[in-house]
This record gives C-alpha cells, structure tokens and sequence, in this order.
C-alpha cells in the first residue's frame, strides 16, 4: 500500500471495522491515537484508493449523515455498500 504514515494507519484500523458495523471520524481518530484528528481521518478516507477493499464505506460524520466515499459512484454507492451490509436500511 501507497500512502503517507498517517494515511496508511488509517486505513489499517479501517480494515478492522467488522461487515454491518460503523463508526464515525471521531471515532477512529481516537482509536489511531489522534483524538483531535477527526478531519484528517476524513481526508485520509477521502485520499483511499483501495476502496471498498479498505473499507472507508464503514466511516461516517458524528451527526450520522453519510460523508462522502472516494470509490466509485461516490456516497451513492457508499449507501448502498451499507445497505448490503445490513447497516442502513
């Protein structure tokens, strides 16, 4: 994988969010230990181009509102990966 350090450390943990499950920005930004990072957890998921390999489908804002999703068909698809999932109904 291609990516700056902080990039690729997102994208390690992203890899663990189990199938039907999320979490927001916020939140993976404290699981990385970069609790006030929130925003660079957006731009990292943003920057993934190993999408929905690494799955960044499984990240969204912490009003519960989708976000945006850097594969193909942007958050269109993004909701309908979660709806395969049995996440968004």
């Amino acid at each position: 994988m291609k990516g700056t350090k902080f990039q690729l450390k997102v994208w390690k943990y992203l890899k663990k969010i189990p199938k039907g499950k999320v979490k927001t920005y916020k939140q993976v930004a404290i699981a990385i230990n970069k609790p006030k990072s929130a925003r660079a957890v957006a731009n990292a998921c943003a920057k993934n181009p190993y999408a929905p390999k690494i799955p960044c489908h499984r990240v969204i804002k912490s009003d519960g509102e989708l976000g945006g999703y850097s594969g193909p068909g942007g958050s269109i698809t993004k909701k309908k990966l979660l709806k395969k999932e049995g996440f968004w109904s």
